[in-house]
């Protein structure tokens, strides 16, 4: 298989991909705010067909996605739950846990993607594996 990658200018520019890496650099060790929207990674993949778009949800419930496409840009938007801990069967604990680290994303989410100008918004498809959601976006 192989695969290269897209310099169209529709998916997106470098402004973008420095404002995520800075985000991600002001975040801190202990500082997180579970009222702020926070970003998922996505992987955009192009086929003679298609466009896929991959995106890391991993923890998230899959009917907690919501996905539209509005002036050609895709918008996946949802939340995820703080993971917990559960119990252990035989753990003498008092039921109290202390949180000494704590860095993935919770809360709402959204992502917006720019897509090119000859998708079929009608025909899009989802899936969601393994943590992972896989949109297919057909081509006109």
């Amino acid at each position: 298989m192989s695969i290269t990658f897209a310099t169209d200018e529709s998916f997106g520019s470098m402004a973008r991909q420095m404002g995520k890496i800075l985000e991600q650099l002001n975040k801190g060790y202990y500082s997180f705010s579970p009222n702020e929207t926070w970003t998922p990674n996505v992987n955009l993949y192009e086929t003679e067909s298609s466009y896929q778009v991959c995106v890391d949800l991993a923890g998230v419930d899959k009917e907690k996605i919501d996905i539209e496409v509005v002036d050609h840009r895709l918008c996946v938007k949802g939340t995820r739950a703080v993971p917990i801990v559960t119990k252990q069967a035989g753990d003498p604990g008092s039921g109290r846990t202390r949180v000494h680290l704590m860095e993935i994303d919770h809360g709402s989410f959204a992502r917006l993607v720019e897509l090119p100008h000859d998708v079929d918004a009608q025909r899009i498809t989802a899936e969601h594996r393994n943590g992972i959601l896989w949109i297919e976006i057909p081509k006109k």
